[in-house]
């Protein structure tokens, strides 16, 4: 449910999930925050991702506050963008938010071995995702959760692992894999254990995904994903 849809007056009542980055930035990960009134971002070399306690002029200026001249920064809107002055849309996407309450129990790709992801990786993993384009990825995101890969002969040719966090939820991001690879089942792979990780925190598994990516959001629900809200995800850039 957008915020349009419950109101100014039920906005108290918002589920964290609604304004996701935000409260994110104001909870679990703010070790990563940068904050000005009423918005918040991290840290360049961590994520993109910005947000404000509401899409207001004054949510709109204290963001203008926090970026330079120059920089882009990527929001999670419940409606459309509308033109601001001071900003220009550098890019965006139709955005599907999916939460996983019970999740289905997944076979394992066959004859790989899962390992665990860290700051020795890191170059192969901003290059699989530059490749692949699974979405926002710097050179500190992996620092925001644990991060899972499979290799092939030495080579780092999938990934998945954990992004934002809010109490009780915590999302699966950068599910990628490499063209020459895909097809045999290394991303179920992947996120059913990054999954099982989450769970066994008692926590719940979230993620994002493009609305007209019908291939991820099939394999998504096969894992027990379910569609919880539509929104908007746009890029800006401060003039």
């Amino acid at each position: 449910m957008s915020i349009s849809q419950q109101g100014q007056s039920n906005k108290d009542d918002m589920h964290p999930l609604d304004n996701v980055i935000w409260y994110a930035l104001t909870t679990r990960q703010t070790e990563f925050a940068e904050r000005r009134d009423q918005a918040c971002r991290f840290v360049q070399d961590v994520s993109p991702l910005a947000a404000f306690l509401e899409p207001t002029n004054r949510g709109y200026e204290s963001l203008e506050s926090l970026v330079a001249t120059g920089e882009i920064v990527g929001l999670f809107l419940n409606d459309p963008y509308q033109e601001r002055p001071g900003w220009n849309v550098a890019g965006g996407a139709p955005l599907l938010q999916m939460l996983c309450e019970n999740g289905v129990a997944s076979t394992p790709a066959t004859g790989v071995k899962i390992v665990e992801l860290g700051r020795q990786d890191a170059a192969e993993m901003q290059d699989l995702a530059a490749l692949t384009k699974p979405g926002p990825f710097a050179q500190r995101t992996r620092e925001l959760g644990t991060y899972l890969g499979i290799r092939v002969q030495g080579k780092l040719i999938a990934m998945a692992g954990e992004r934002m966090k809010i109490p009780g939820h915590i999302e699966v991001s950068a599910v990628c894999t490499h063209p020459d690879h895909v097809g045999k089942g290394y991303a179920r792979t992947l996120m059913t254990e990054v999954m099982r990780r989450i769970r066994e925190r008692d926590e719940t598994p979230f993620l994002h995904v493009r609305q007209d990516n019908a291939g991820a959001i099939g394999l998504y629900e096969k894992l027990g994903f379910q569609e919880r809200k539509f929104g908007h995800y746009i890029v800006i850039q401060k003039l």
